[in-house]
């Protein structure tokens, strides 16, 4: 394993999967070691690790892929697989898959019996440079992104391109929705380098070190800032729109990835961010054709307005009956805590229409 971060983080770049999680998992009864999939990667994953784990059937707990099964219900049978296995406090939860197991997962693994060890093996994109980086677990409830949630850093977590080739090309992209917001919150040059770069087909290992580099600018923010007080808030850019989006689509079943999601967010965020902070037009414009190039569009209509707005007020980031913003006045210079009126936000998404 090679060590990523300089900091209390231990994020690892895989050198050898089967040697390095030998070495994971080398302190831990056999007896005191628990897997987490989700049906994808239980399928698509699994296979390159099991010889390693070795585990029995009952041990290992697979649930529904998609984001609508990250919720109460599904953490429920993570529990009762550690409950009724014998786990206790000095065992140990290995979360193998993308964003939703590893929330799931860390939420789970933080909550039982007051908190176990976990691994984050995390095999999308999306959850190398995201979801799994952080500290941030939880699940949906209510209709609502992570409404449920506690801040806790995995023991590990070990990242590295040998699980790319089972991504198909809409969750490839999907992650590269969360290496092109770090670009634009944290320097022109690093956004200069991903859009030379042709992730529709991807040389991986020029791609692992896009992953390093997204990594450390995550990092960079979240030692700074690990509850989300402050600047660890720049994070968001883009997902007050975005969580939205992906919520309604939830609710018309036609559930749209997270990262394309972002995506979409961007485009509506970086268009208040011209109303307000005044970020030239002309890179408005030009950022969404690539954008649209690379995420396709979301439709939605006028009559759909009222409901984003809605679910807009229920997102975390805000503070009393303010929806709350991260905008950005040029790339790499942010600003936190901005809001908006509805009226503006309904300029925004009136913008993003007529882009697509």
């Amino acid at each position: 394993m090679f060590p990523l971060l300089s900091n209390d983080l231990s994020v690892y770049i895989v050198e050898d999967l089967q040697k390095d999680i030998k070495e994971l998992i080398s302190d831990f009864p056999k007896e005191k070691i628990f897997l987490l999939c989700d049906t994808g990667s239980f399928k698509n994953c699994y296979p390159l690790v099991n010889s390693v784990l070795d585990l029995p059937e009952e041990q290992i707990v697979v649930i529904p892929s998609g984001d609508d099964n990250k919720n109460l219900e599904t953490t429920q049978l993570v529990w009762q697989m550690l409950s009724t296995q014998g786990a206790d406090r000095k065992s140990l939860l290995i979360n193998l898959g993308g964003g939703m197991p590893t929330d799931l997962g860390g939420f789970a693994a933080s909550t039982f019996k007051r908190g176990i060890k976990f691994i984050n093996i995390p095999t999308t994109l999306l959850a190398q440079v995201d979801a799994s980086i952080g500290g941030k677990t939880g699940i949906n409830f209510e209709g609502y992104k992570n409404e449920i949630g506690v801040f806790q850093q995995a023991s590990t977590v070990l990242v590295g391109k040998d699980f790319f080739k089972t991504l198909d090309q809409p969750n490839m992209i999907s992650g590269y929705a969360e290496m092109i917001k770090h670009a634009f919150i944290y320097s022109e040059e690093v956004w200069n380098k991903l859009k030379s770069f042709n992730i529709s087909n991807p040389n991986l290992s020029e791609l692992e070190e896009l992953v390093a580099e997204s990594i450390r600018i995550k990092n960079h923010f979240v030692e700074n800032d690990p509850t989300e007080k402050n600047i660890r808030k720049a994070l968001n850019f883009g997902h007050t729109f975005g969580h939205a989006f992906e919520s309604l689509a939830m609710y018309q079943k036609r559930a749209v990835l997270h990262g394309h999601a972002v995506a979409f967010g961007m485009i509506c965020e970086l268009y208040l961010s011209h109303q307000l902070l005044n970020f030239p037009f002309e890179e408005v414009k030009s950022i969404t054709d690539t954008i649209n190039s690379i995420f396709g569009t979301f439709d939605f209509t006028q009559a759909d307005y009222d409901e984003l707005y809605r679910l807009m007020t229920h997102d975390k980031k805000n503070e009393g009956d303010q929806i709350n913003f991260t905008l950005i006045e040029k790339i790499g210079k942010i600003k936190i805590n901005c809001t908006a009126t509805k009226e503006q936000i309904f300029d925004a998404l009136d913008f993003y229409q007529s882009a697509i």
